[in-house]
């Protein structure tokens, strides 16, 4: 009986991935999820790990924990390289494994828009490696300073460029501000923290453009009296070891996070069918690939059309559309017809710095403390796991009472920066 049930293959244990395993968990279908990684990550969280606010595992858990009570699910660890959709098979690094239905949710990666030699210099952030290596260029930058005798270097390593002013962009050039204003005041003996420069460059005219733009106003308004110089209208056109050319001018900068771009995952070429200039896949209402009733996309990898617009890759409606997804599985093995896949707008919210954010949810618009609060319930409602609710919260509390960050660890290899001549 078991053999005869219809096997989905999902790709992708992130948010669309996860919840569309969950949702079909003890149904009358076999399921195999696989990925990369073994664990889930939180990712809307992962700029905190890279400013030293919270651990790895504060924001990551083990998919097979997760899925551990759906006997009907089971878990590999394992590299998709391509899709065969005339055999339905998903071929892998070491092997191949036919599918019935399967979801494609292997999100997206770092787009440099073809300019990739970028990438060495300005790390991107999408895992947990990411955070660590952002997390590991920023404290060693400081320490760095603290041995340079000559004051144009050391200004250099004192100056941090945030390419990409959206979500990301915005949360880390907040909190680098506040590493060096607050958390690292008292630690050095020969530099002052508090003298450090944070770029934030954005291309387009504001910040966090897919809000309204009085929100954009505010946002920029506060990381301006946090200490941010924020470029709106600068496009990069070179970045390399000792700084970033925006523009005509250039900013003398050691460090360099990149948050401008994002890329789908090419997994999305092997279907034939049409992706938007982004990679991703132009879904049906249903969420379907053209053409291939057996396909499903979901998450970041989908270009599903709202009123006109392509809807935002935020985690919410990953959830969403991993859920829509297996319910539609779920109606096709039943004879019936799927859904059309309808978008809950639970709004934007977006985090500056401490007891500062803005928020949009369902046309209601507000800043500061309140935002904030409801951007810390909201983040702590969708963690995956009682264990890191209550690590993160315990995490956030000693940040907030004792202006410290307790995940201050340089690890890997610390010797080029710290190499004197």
């Amino acid at each position: 009986m078991e053999n005869h049930r219809a096997h989905v293959v999902i790709l992708g244990g992130g948010f669309a991935g996860l919840y569309a395993a969950k949702e079909l968990g003890g149904k009358p279908v076999r399921v195999t999820l696989l990925d990369r990684r073994n664990h889930h990550l939180f990712q809307p969280l992962l700029y905190q790990v890279a400013t030293a606010a919270l651990n790895p595992a504060d924001i990551a858990i083990p998919i097979r924990h997760v899925l551990r009570r759906e006997r009907n699910v089971t878990v590999l660890m394992a590299t998709a390289t391509s899709i065969d959709v005339a055999n339905r098979k998903v071929l892998l690094a070491d092997g191949e494994l036919e599918y019935d239905h399967l979801v494609l949710a292997t999100g997206a990666t770092h787009s440099y828009f073809g300019n990739d030699a970028w990438a060495a210099h300005a790390p991107g952030l999408k895992s947990i490696e990411d955070a660590l290596e952002i997390r590991k260029r920023v404290l060693l930058a400081f320490e760095a300073a603290e041995r340079e005798p000559d004051i144009v270097k050391r200004n250099a390593w004192m100056t941090f460029v945030v390419v990409g002013a959206g979500p990301t962009g915005v949360e880390l050039a907040g909190a680098f501000a506040e590493i060096a204003r607050r958390v690292l005041r008292d630690d050095f003996r020969r530099i002052d923290p508090r003298d450090a420069r944070v770029f934030l460059v954005e291309a387009g005219p504001r910040v966090l453009s897919m809000l309204d733009p009085s929100l954009s106003t505010d946002a920029q308004a506060e990381l301006v009296r946090m200490g941010v110089d924020v470029v709106t209208g600068g496009r990069v056109m070179a970045i390399d070891s000792e700084g970033v050319k925006v523009g005509e001018n250039r900013i003398a900068a050691r460090t360099v996070v990149w948050a401008a771009g994002v890329a789908a995952s090419p997994l999305a070429k092997s279907l034939g069918v049409p992706l938007d200039r982004s990679g991703r896949v132009k879904v049906n209402d249903d969420l379907r690939a053209p053409g291939l009733p057996e396909v499903w996309v979901a998450g970041d990898l989908a270009a599903f059309e709202e009123n006109g617009k392509v809807i935002a890759g935020l985690a919410p409606i990953a959830i969403q559309q991993g859920r829509h997804v297996a319910r539609s599985i779920l109606r096709v093995t039943e004879g019936t017809s799927p859904e059309r896949f309808t978008y809950r707008d639970r709004g934007t919210m977006v985090t500056i710095g401490r007891a500062a954010a803005v928020a949009d949810v369902r046309g209601v618009r507000f800043g500061g403390l309140a935002a904030w609060l409801a951007w810390l319930l909201i983040h702590i409602f969708f963690l995956v796991g009682f264990r890191n609710r209550l690590l993160v919260v315990g995490s956030w509390a000693y940040v907030y009472l004792r202006n410290a960050r307790g995940s201050r660890l340089i690890t890997g290899d610390v010797r080029s920066p710290l190499q004197r001549p």
